[in-house]
């Protein structure tokens, strides 16, 4: 009962707040969602997936032999895929550890040799036994902190009724399934539709199958869902975030996520499309799978894998503790969040990137907003811009989410 009166108390005192002062109250909620931001971020794996296209990186960066990468980690996939053009260095930065702990994990299961074992847990996405069979063999492989991390979380690969494979683990992969599970319940069928969408062999077929699927998928609930802060939370997307999709897109958070999604299930073939495979199915398959999955490129990476470097820090803390010339950078989208945050912090990063670059280093990156128009005056002055081929190169993209690309040279 005295939890009861507390909530009602509270209740009240927020009813009283807004109509003293409705602006006091949305400071209140937007600090209540940051908070809950860095809660979810400083204690969970986020991203159990890259939810970016490589091979569309790969095709602007034009990695080579002497090409030195430096790149937010997310889940790793995507550091491991750049291997196969062979730069000399990959620097993989993340401030959440557990992305790194993933990556990590992958890289043993390189270094120790074991195709198959990398297939099960990362293409099935299912490994029982793992604590005793095989994280035992990675350890001499593995920091201490990372191996500790696993121990604590081998049950992300055994199967669970609730968690039936490592897909759908971590915050983004609850999500994932929390909403395939609310649509497989609408209707017998949808669940059916939704697998074959993902084998559909044509453009006509995938549009069939989506419009019968599109009224489930976008109920009343799902919607709702998604407009939640601990929803966008989990999927990594922050307040700032949130503010551009809903000053850019008339609908809010929803609409932007219903024509992403229609562009990618619709507009673009599906058959290589292992993002949205994976989640859908919770594994992937071998004709449907990241780079680093694919059998013929094994050797190769189990090869190259010692090029890759992780750091448990900002990209403006790697820059500091590692100056040097760095020939690429992928920073993803986590600009949107400093440029709204802190513009201090934004400037720094842009000084140190470019006191660590040469003329020519290629810089990518990605935005919630249909146009990245917060970089520091002092940067855009040395960087030249291709619009042209970023737009271009993101309508070719498999994920689909990002309002836009950028992606520029140092000039001078």
């Amino acid at each position: 009962m005295a939890l009861e009166h507390h909530v009602v108390r509270l209740f009240l005192g927020m009813t009283s707040a807004f109509a003293a002062s409705p602006n006091l109250v949305q400071r209140m909620l937007h600090r209540a969602h940051d908070a809950m931001f860095r809660s979810v971020h400083s204690t969970s794996l986020i991203y159990n997936t890259c939810w970016e296209d490589p091979a569309l990186d790969r095709e602007l960066m034009e990695l080579g032999p002497d090409s030195r990468v430096v790149m937010i980690t997310s889940a790793g996939c995507n550091a491991l895929d750049y291997l196969l053009d062979g730069p000399a260095e990959v620097h993989a930065v993340d401030v959440n550890p557990r992305q790194n702990a993933l990556l990590e994990l992958k890289m043993a299961l390189f270094r120790l040799g074991e195709r198959e074992e990398l297939w099960r847990m990362f293409g099935d996405g299912v490994r029982p036994g793992f604590v005793t069979s095989v994280l035992p063999l990675l350890a001499p492989y593995l920091r201490s902190e990372t191996y500790a991390y696993w121990l604590e979380k081998h049950a992300f690969f055994e199967p669970r009724r609730l968690r039936p494979t490592f897909y759908y683990a971590g915050a983004a992969g609850q999500v994932a399934w929390t909403i395939l599970q609310g649509m497989a319940r609408v209707t017998p069928s949808t669940r059916e539709r939704i697998t074959r969408l993902m084998d559909a062999q044509s453009l006509e077929e995938q549009r069939e199958l989506y419009e019968a699927i599109r009224p489930v998928l976008w109920n009343a609930f799902h919607t709702w869902l998604v407009k939640q802060p601990l929803t966008m939370a989990m999927l990594g997307v922050p307040r700032p975030q949130i503010r551009l999709i809903d000053e850019s897109f008339p609908g809010g958070v929803p609409a932007y996520l219903q024509g992403k999604m229609e562009h990618v299930m619709t507009g673009l073939p599906i058959a290589d499309n292992y993002f949205w495979r994976v989640y859908v199915t919770g594994s992937y398959s071998r004709r449907c799978c990241p780079g680093y999955l694919k059998y013929e490129n094994f050797a190769t990476l189990q090869d190259r894998v010692s090029r890759i470097r992780t750091h448990d820090s900002s990209v403006t803390q790697f820059l500091r503790r590692n100056p040097g010339r760095y020939s690429h950078y992928v920073l993803l989208d986590h600009q949107d969040w400093l440029a709204s945050h802190d513009p201090a912090a934004l400037a720094e990063e842009w000084d140190l990137i470019l006191a660590n670059s040469a003329v020519g280093t290629r810089i990518l990156m990605r935005s919630a907003s249909p146009s990245i128009d917060f970089l520091p005056q002092a940067a855009l002055s040395r960087l030249r811009l291709f619009p042209e081929r970023a737009a271009e190169t993101h309508a070719r993209d498999r994920v689909g989410t990002y309002g836009s690309t950028l992606f520029a040279e140092v000039a001078r």
